[in-house]
């Protein structure tokens, strides 16, 4: 698939901004990211003083985002069935009670290495509970056309964070003591508690359905994501990336202390050089996409961390160190925000928060395996072989997953259809009757059984993005051209959201399958008659 270069001019960096709602969230997360970054520097830098084993070291980045892996996915099922408001509500306030906790062990000395990573992780399992929600709440909270920008600056503001909250911390820790930064974000949540206080969401669109059941709806899930093409190479792509970047933030500590021989301070200040320069890098990001298209930007920046990579490597006094900050964190933010809007443009609404978790899931993993593994390998290898070998690997993933398109679904209409006619019924059924088996009869034309047998593939896809599973198809032996279509579903219930679920996308490929038709399809809905009274 060749890649078509916009020529639409891209809407303002401070477009989402009009919004006054936006803008309250975007500032509080602002200064509650600050907090966050403060004490995320802090816990780096003081395990290098608990333990300065490379291993441990790197196991503090493992401690910080294996939450993700583990509760992204279940917490993006959450954030599709339960209200999203309350949910971030709720997880805040558990933030800042273990932030506060964590800051009064440190400050009376009463932390070390295992309590620190302990935690860490328990603090970092709140913010993986709540980022689906977050992610999923973005577009309600600013217009669609501007939600490129919205992403975008969301992401300028955790680099914003970046930049000041590790030289405000390491300053704080100079002045003093290591304890201050971890006050700091033990108050910082507050902020965003009020604003999520303040602001009303908009009622969900639930089409008169109950709410989906917990496992249902993480099953469902996960089927959606595995039939979703446009996600799935967004996937592919973000592992090739976070996996080879994880290398430089897991050692950047190392860097700074043992390669330059720099303190809390200079640390401080290498992690703010990454955040002001991808600051830089969400002004650029409309103008570079707009140039070079999705792809192009995330392979620039893939080149660029690679460089990164190697001048960490190569450090051995402030300047090198300092400008491989630089070239890293206008990339950073080139292709995490590239990355994250190619997987926001994949989802439709009723699957948007289990969706994003699985994209959340995907690129911890990579950070937090690669962490723990360049961390192990620097036992052995030492840090700048480690940074060296990264490198290669981030330029060796370019090609292996270039095949793999971003933001596809760009131009795809995810609005609900609604044109699956209301089923039949000649007696009761109950919600929870099931498994439900439909069938589908078709009489497709002599010349067109082949192009049949194509889309046939194309909506096989889409029965089971929307629930369905088992799916076949099969032509009758005694009369060719006459296909049947069968799939099943869960439940009576799980059947009628797929009626809510089927996009204006999915119609138009369901009327090219009309167009090689005889007549019209013939639909039968069959209930287990196992599980019936």
């Amino acid at each position: 698939m060749s890649t078509v270069h916009s020529t639409a001019v891209a809407p303002s960096p401070w477009s989402p901004f009009r919004n006054s709602t936006f803008t309250i969230v975007w500032v509080a997360t602002l200064i509650s990211n600050i907090g966050s970054w403060m004490y995320s520097s802090a816990s780096a830098w003081l395990m290098t003083s608990l333990d300065d084993d490379p291993l441990m070291v790197s196991l503090v980045q493992v401690a910080a985002v294996l939450p993700m892996v583990l509760f992204a996915l279940p917490a993006g099922a959450l954030a599709d069935i339960v209200d999203q408001r309350r949910f971030l509500i709720g997880g805040e306030v558990y933030i800042a009670v273990l932030s506060t906790l964590l800051a009064a062990l440190v400050w009376l000395g009463a932390i070390g290495p295992i309590s620190l990573l302990l935690l860490t992780f328990l603090i970092e399992s709140g913010s993986a509970v709540t980022a689906p929600a977050w992610q999923a709440v973005v577009p309600q909270l600013v217009p669609s056309p501007v939600l490129p920008a919205a992403i975008a600056m969301n992401s300028g503001g955790i680099n914003v964070s970046r930049a000041l909250g590790p030289a405000l911390g390491g300053l704080l820790t100079a002045l003093f003591g290591i304890a201050a930064p971890f006050w700091v974000n033990g108050v910082s949540n507050l902020g965003v508690i009020g604003a999520l206080l303040r602001w009303r969401s908009a009622p969900r669109h639930d089409a008169g359905l109950p709410a989906e059941r917990f496992l249902s709806a993480l099953r469902t899930g996960i089927r959606y994501s595995r039939n979703n093409r446009h996600l799935r190479a967004t996937l592919i792509r973000s592992i090739g990336f976070f996996f080879f970047a994880s290398c430089y933030w897991a050692l950047l500590p190392l860097v700074a202390r043992n390669q330059v021989g720099g303190g809390p301070t200079f640390y401080g200040l290498v992690l703010g050089t990454i955040g002001a320069s991808a600051i830089a890098g969400v002004f650029i990001l409309p103008w570079s996409k707009t140039k070079l298209g999705a792809d192009r930007v995330v392979a620039a920046g893939s080149i660029g961390t690679a460089l990164a990579t190697l001048l960490y490597g190569a450090a051995r006094g402030p300047f090198a160190a300092l400008a491989a900050s630089a070239v890293a964190g206008i990339c950073w933010i080139a292709a995490l925000a590239t990355l994250n809007v190619s997987a926001q443009l994949a989802l439709p609404e009723w699957v948007r928060g289990r969706g994003l978790a699985i994209y959340v899931t995907v690129f911890s993993t990579a950070l937090t395996v690669g962490s723990a593994l360049w961390g192990q390998l620097a036992r052995f290898a030492g840090v700048p072989m480690t940074l060296f070998i990264a490198a290669a690997g981030m330029l060796l993933a370019m090609p292996l997953t270039w095949r793999c398109k971003l933001q596809t679904g760009a131009g795809i209409d995810l609005t609900p259809s609604m044109h699956w006619a209301t089923p039949v019924l000649g007696r009761k059924v109950t919600s929870d009757a099931g498994p439900v088996l439909v069938t589908v009869e078709y009489r497709v034309l002599p010349a067109e059984h082949e192009p049949f047998r194509r889309a046939m593939d194309l909506l096989a896809r889409e029965r089971g993005r929307d629930g369905a599973y088992a799916w076949g198809l099969f032509e009758d032996v005694a009369e060719p051209g006459r296909f049947v279509e069968t799939f099943l579903v869960e439940s009576w219930l799980e059947h009628l959201r797929q009626h809510k679920r089927v996009t204006n996308a999915d119609r138009l490929l369901q009327q090219h399958v009309d167009k090689l038709l005889k007549g019209p399809p013939i639909v039968t809905h069959m209930i287990s008659a196992r599980n019936e009274n």
